[in-house]
């Protein structure tokens, strides 16, 4: 088995991740306090299960869907109901439940392109917010959901990319991808992902092999320089740990 990161809970497949991740989450609201929690979404096949399970009769009845707030790490400059955006693979993952206020539900703009979309996402954070800087005693997210790209990448944050040094913005424009599809993107960036009280890692399958390899070799991929004001978890199956 590959050396795997610090804060790891290792599952026997996705569907289990998927479940821990939801059971994860269950513990957050139980514990929060404020009136509003702000969860950031991502993208990818495991993410969408963990919303279906959301979604589900399981655990409908067990969130407190009013104070719920539901943002994105990062989308792909597509209509909204482009197979290609993570908008609509939450629409279609979460359905369209009573339960669910789609006012709270904070898409990531596509239809003016990538820099009118990144300023206009960015203005929405900072008016939920309630501020133009972020503050480390005050959190923006309670929970940030992220992804590991075969690449390494996370978000929309590739390998090599000039985003990766921003240190001020809290959204920007992705013109190029790094991998396919080869459209451009809108994404946060590390200062905004990081300022979570929770953030997880949701990594499953055999093609995860790569990454985490290089990740445990000391490698300075995107997926390593997110960090969190609370903790930091990762929850890998076992086929992309090897085991």
């Amino acid at each position: 088995m590959i050396a795997l990161p610090p804060n790891t809970t290792l599952l026997p497949d996705a569907e289990a991740t998927a479940r821990a991740a939801a059971d994860h989450l269950l513990s957050i609201v139980d514990t929060a306090t404020a009136d509003r929690i702000a969860v950031c979404l991502s993208g990818g096949s495991t993410p969408k299960r963990l919303y279906e399970l959301l979604a589900s009769g399981a655990y409908v009845g067990r969130l407190p869907w009013s104070r719920l707030h539901w943002f994105f790490g990062d989308d792909r400059v597509v209509p909204w109901d482009d197979p290609l955006s993570n908008v609509r693979m939450v629409r279609e993952a979460f359905g369209h439940g009573a339960a669910l206020p789609t006012t709270h539900f904070h898409f990531i703009p596509s239809d003016g392109g990538a820099e009118v979309g990144a300023r206009a996402y960015q203005r929405t954070l900072q008016d939920f917010y309630g501020a133009d800087t972020l503050d480390p005693a005050r959190p923006l997210f309670d929970l940030v959901l992220l992804g590991l790209g075969n690449d390494g990448h996370t978000a929309s944050l590739f390998p090599g990319k000039p985003v990766l040094e921003e240190e001020t913005a809290w959204v920007v424009p992705v013109p190029e991808a790094g991998m396919e599809p080869f459209v451009p993107r809108i994404s946060l960036t590390f200062p905004a992902l990081s300022s979570s009280r929770s953030a997880i890692f949701l990594v499953s399958g055999a093609g995860k092999r790569d990454p985490l390899s290089r990740l445990a070799a000391g490698e300075d991929l995107p997926s390593g320089r997110v960090s969190s004001l609370g903790r930091l978890e990762w929850l890998i199956d076992e086929a992309a740990a090897d085991a």
